[in-house]
């Protein structure tokens, strides 16, 4: 399966997003002894900022993940083909059609520019989305 987590300078949301993605496939086998499904995450922006916000780096960082490698990009860099799902952070028009099975739209708030507070409420809002997501 190949998820794709989407918004405009893949600079905050869909770094954090991708991020839970990763953390929750480390492990290769669920308790009851069955395998995971292949998942490939990717993120991608439709005007990249060519950074990961640091703040997203720092409150992911709480939560025992770092995403301090990952880095901002465009489209121009996913693989070619379909994804399975094609996840937008809320970005409306400019987040382009990318060819997926299902488009769905998250409508999370983009809390760049705001309080860490404010990425910290963002990240959790994430992270159960991606749970729920993936069970």
């Amino acid at each position: 399966m190949k998820i794709l987590f989407v918004c405009i300078e893949n600079s905050c949301r869909s770094q954090m997003a991708e991020g839970f993605a990763r953390s929750v496939m480390v492990s290769p086998e669920t308790k009851s002894g069955q395998r995971i499904p292949q998942i490939e995450v990717y993120s991608a922006g439709s005007m990249p900022s060519g950074i990961v916000n640091p703040i997203a780096v720092a409150v992911m960082k709480e939560k025992g993940i770092n995403i301090s490698a990952q880095t901002s990009k465009g489209f121009n860099t996913l693989p070619e083909g379909e994804f399975d799902i094609t996840i937008t952070m809320g970005c409306g028009g400019e987040c382009p059609s990318i060819p997926a099975k299902e488009r769905i739209d998250w409508q999370i708030r983009d809390p760049k520019g705001s309080p860490i507070e404010v990425f910290r409420e963002v990240r959790d809002e994430i992270e159960k989305k991606v749970l729920e997501l993936l069970k």
